[in-house]
C-alpha cells in the first residue's frame, strides 16, 4: 500500500538513523482511513461495551477520532484520506488505548455527551446522558402535555449534568425548570450546562434528597431518570459503568428506592392534572410487582418500549 501524500524520501546517508517508530501503529497507520480501521479492530478485539451515546465499535471510533482531531463530528468523508501527523498519532493513539484498556467511556474521553442535537459537557462527577426522555421531550411530551407553551413549571428529579432540565426549558419555552440532584459534583457540572444554554434564568438547581428541600413547591409535570439499578445487576455491570458516580446507578436491593418515593410523594408536589413521568429500565415487572394498583401507561419508542411509566396526578396515593 503506498501512501505518497505521507513518503518520506531518505538520502542514503540516512540509513544509519533509524526511526524510532519503524513499525506498529505509530508507525504504520497514516491516513484517517487507517486508524478507524485500526480503532475498530482494536475496540472489538477488547470486547468493549458500547452504552453511553454509541452502540457499535465503528461509531464510537469515528466519533473519538473527530473529536481528538478537532473535526466536525458529522464529517467524516471528505477526511478518510487525509494524513494525520506524527503528533496527531500519538493523541489519536492514547485516547484509543485509554478507551481500550482502561474501558473509560467515550463521553468522558472527549468531555461531551449528545442527546439528538444537544451536546453536553461530561465528567466522571456526572451519569452520562443518555435517556429516552430526550426522543419525548422532543415533540413537547405529547399526547400527555396539550399545549407546550402552557406548561408554567416542571421538575427534573435526578438532574445529573443537568441535561434534560436543559431540553425541557426548550420544549417548554414559557416554563420555570427546576434541576434537583443530591450531588453537589454534579449539580456543578449542570451549571456549567445550564450556562453554556443561557438558561439561567429559566432554570433552577436545588441539591436536595428527592423532594425533601422543596417545601410546598408544585409543577405542571415532573420527569425524573433516577438511579434504579438492582443490587443484582450492579454486580455485573460492564466495567465502562463502574466510571460512573455508583449513587446514579445503584438503588438498592430492588432498584426501587427513588421510585418508591417519587411514588409516595409526587402527588403533593403535583398541579391538578399534572404529570409524572419516570424512567426504569428494564424493570418494568418489578415496578408492576411493587405496586400492583397503580395504572401505569408504558411508552413506546424509538430507543425501546415499556422504558418509561406516565401517571396522571389523580392516579398517585395521595
Amino acid at each position: 500500500m503506498s501512501h505518497n501524500c505521507c513518503d518520506h524520501h531518505h538520502d542514503a546517508g540516512d540509513e544509519g538513523h533509524e526511526h524510532e517508530h519503524e513499525s506498529g501503529p505509530l508507525a504504520e497507520l497514516v491516513t484517517l482511513r487507517d486508524w478507524l480501521r485500526y480503532a475498530v479492530t482494536r475496540f472489538n478485539r477488547a470486547g468493549l461495551f458500547f452504552g453511553h451515546g454509541c452502540d457499535n465499535a465503528y461509531d464510537e471510533a469515528v466519533w473519538l477520532l473527530l473529536h481528538t482531531l478537532s473535526l466536525p463530528l458529522d464529517r467524516l468523508e471528505p477526511f478518510l484520506d487525509a494524513c494525520i501527523t506524527g503528533e496527531e498519532r500519538g493523541e489519536i493513539f492514547n485516547v484509543i488505548e485509554r478507551r481500550a484498556e482502561e474501558r473509560i467511556p467515550a463521553a468522558y474521553l472527549t468531555g461531551e455527551a449528545w442527546l439528538g442535537e444537544y451536546r453536553f459537557n461530561v465528567d466522571e462527577r456526572v451519569i452520562v446522558p443518555r435517556s429516552f426522555f430526550a426522543e419525548h421531550l422532543e415533540d413537547g411530551f405529547s399526547p400527555w402535555i396539550e399545549d407546550p407553551a402552557a406548561v408554567d413549571s416542571a421538575l427534573d428529579m435526578c438532574t445529573g449534568s443537568g441535561c434534560l432540565a436543559i431540553l425541557m426549558a426548550h420544549a417548554f419555552p414559557n416554563a420555570q425548570v427546576v434541576g434537583v440532584d443530591l450531588s453537589e459534583d454534579a449539580l456543578e457540572v449542570a451549571h456549567s450546562n445550564v450556562a453554556e444554554y443561557s438558561l439561567e434564568d429559566r432554570v433552577e438547581l436545588v441539591k436536595s434528597d428527592v423532594f425533601d428541600e422543596l417545601g410546598g413547591r408544585r409543577f405542571d409535570l415532573i420527569i425524573s431518570n433516577p438511579p434504579y439499578v438492582t443490587a443484582d445487576s450492579m454486580e455485573t455491570l460492564p466495567p465502562e459503568y463502574l466510571h460512573e458516580p455508583r449513587m446514579a446507578l445503584a438503588a438498592g436491593e430492588d432498584g426501587l428506592d427513588v421510585v418508591r418515593r417519587l411514588l409516595a410523594e409526587s402527588r403533593k408536589h403535583l398541579n391538578p392534572h399534572g404529570v409524572l413521568a419516570v424512567e426504569v429500565g428494564h424493570n418494568r415487572h418489578i415496578v408492576e410487582a411493587a405496586f400492583p394498583d397503580l395504572p401505569f401507561v408504558w411508552l413506546s419508542g424509538n430507543g425501546g418500549d415499556d422504558m418509561v411509566f406516565v401517571l396522571r396526578a389523580e392516579d398517585l396515593p395521595a
